[in-house]
């Protein structure tokens, strides 16, 4: 049996690929405007008059307000839907850039960061609505090439932001391009054809399990304890009218229902809270914590570069400039490696994750006993393609793992981990600095190793999808 005539899960409408092309571009333009910004902060608060403690608390204020509301938006993008969530987040944070704009005292600055704290989280719910829009074969294809289009964006944001800044009022001209960005952000949100395309999301409060079969049994769908195990998200024809579907009602034998931004306050944080319990109770420890040793180990690496290179090989920063541009362009470039490895793997993720764990480990090794500036060279190049390899494989096995109901608690709560590793890789490399400039990457070798030997540890425990055998059971 033809399995594409088997079941309306793998029909694709005709607005699907025009939203994934906008979210290309959405995801471009945001870290290009942010990029804008990121060089001038610290510069501008200390001419705002900070002492560096000052400045070094307030420019602390964003990861940290980012470290607890990443899950929690996350979350809710999962409750009232992708469009009206990341339409919010793209609003608030245009006024969160319009406010830094005129911030001419240190006391608007930090109230111009607190709603970009709390609601930048656009990039996240993009690769949430991605997942619900693609198959899980065709997942890691598609946030690769998200994730080049986002780096593209960041390597092209610094220049524009460096030329404006040459001018008077530099800084301030570019905080307000950024509000405009992201208001046009929203406005290609707010047009994309989101009635062509209606995504299946179970009652949050859901444990039933229900399946739906066919005559052919690779043509299946389950659902367990409300996360959703299929393959491709259920999607309605464009012919199909939304606001013909009642609440609940069964569309090809799945529970539909449409969920509003008006629906009481109370259900709404019920459904957030019920949501980050699931995640916060499943059996996914080890992929999180996979994922916090591998950005400690990565953060490491870049941490103290400049200095190690000027310490251990008499670099110029101007030639360190050159070759960090050069490892963040092999890393927007590889995104579009990630589809064609992953077809090379047979969509193997868990095998594809523990090889790029190893690679990763073993260049940051190469890197920290490099006996030249060509062997750093060496090491970068492979270095930007297995880090960028290794983030998109450990967020598709979140999502296998999870489910796509949930894809929005998932992307929070990973982008929340790491935070923490934000947080802590200052700490240690500064720490590890101390006994020599290799310090930090050395760490970051133990680090990677730990991740590697937990991979090999619970990879046996877990089926070819990534799932747990005994959570199966």
């Amino acid at each position: 049996m033809n399995i594409q005539k088997c079941s309306p899960l793998f029909q694709k409408p005709r607005g699907r690929t025009r939203i994934i092309q906008c979210i290309y571009m959405v995801g471009f333009m945001d870290l290009f405007g942010v990029s804008m910004i990121i060089p001038l902060l610290s510069h501008h608060v200390k001419a705002l008059g900070a002492s560096p403690t000052v400045a070094g608390i307030v420019g602390s204020t964003y990861g940290i307000l980012q470290l607890f509301s990443s899950t929690v938006v996350g979350s809710w993008s999962d409750v009232v839907g992708r469009r009206y969530s990341l339409l919010t987040c793209l609003l608030l944070s245009a006024l969160g850039y319009g406010l830094l704009g005129m911030s001419t005292s240190i006391a608007l600055f930090v109230l111009a960061r607190i709603p970009v704290g709390l609601f930048k989280h656009s990039l996240s719910i993009c690769r949430a609505l991605l997942s619900d829009l693609v198959s899980e074969s065709e997942r890691p294809l598609v946030m690769g090439h998200f994730n080049a289009a986002s780096s593209v964006g960041f390597i092209l944001g610094p220049v524009v932001g460096g030329y404006l800044t040459e001018h008077d009022g530099g800084f301030y001209t570019s905080s307000f391009t950024c509000a405009v960005i992201f208001l046009t952000n929203a406005g290609l949100v707010w047009i994309l054809p989101w009635s062509e395309t209606l995504i299946h999301r179970n009652d949050t409060n859901s444990s039933n399990d229900t399946s739906k079969g066919c005559n052919d049994k690779n043509c299946s769908k389950s659902v367990r304890n409300g996360s959703n195990a299929s393959t491709h998200p259920p999607v309605l024809a464009a012919d199909t009218d939304p606001g013909s579907i009642a609440p609940g009602k069964q569309v090809g034998g799945l529970s539909w229902r449409e969920v509003s931004l008006l629906q009481p306050a109370w259900r709404q944080l019920s459904s957030v809270g019920s949501k980050i319990h699931m995640v916060a109770s499943s059996d996914m420890w080890d992929l999180f914590l996979v994922r916090l040793l591998m950005a400690i180990a990565i953060m490491l690496y870049y941490s103290n570069f400049s200095l190690a290179m000027e310490e251990r090989f008499s670099l110029k920063p101007k030639v360190t400039g050159y070759l960090i541009s050069y490892s963040s362009t092999l890393g927007a470039l590889a995104g579009f490696l990630v589809g064609p490895v992953t077809q090379l793997y047979g969509n193997n993720m868990h095998a594809l994750l523990l090889h790029s764990t190893v690679l990763t480990g073993l260049l940051i090794f190469l890197y920290a006993a490099a006996p030249s500036v060509s062997q750093v060279l060496l090491t970068s190049t492979f270095f930007a393609i297995s880090t960028t390899i290794g983030r998109t494989c450990i967020t598709d096995l979140e999502l296998q793992r999870g489910g796509v109901q949930a894809s929005g608690t998932l992307i929070g709560a990973g982008q929340s981990v790491t935070a923490v590793g934000r947080v802590l890789a200052p700490l240690l490399s500064g720490l590890a600095q101390e006994f020599s400039p290799c310090g930090p990457p050395s760490l970051g070798v133990v680090l990677a190793l730990a991740a590697v030997c937990l991979l090999l540890i619970r990879i046996p425990k877990w089926d070819g999808r990534g799932m747990t055998i005994k959570a199966k059971l």
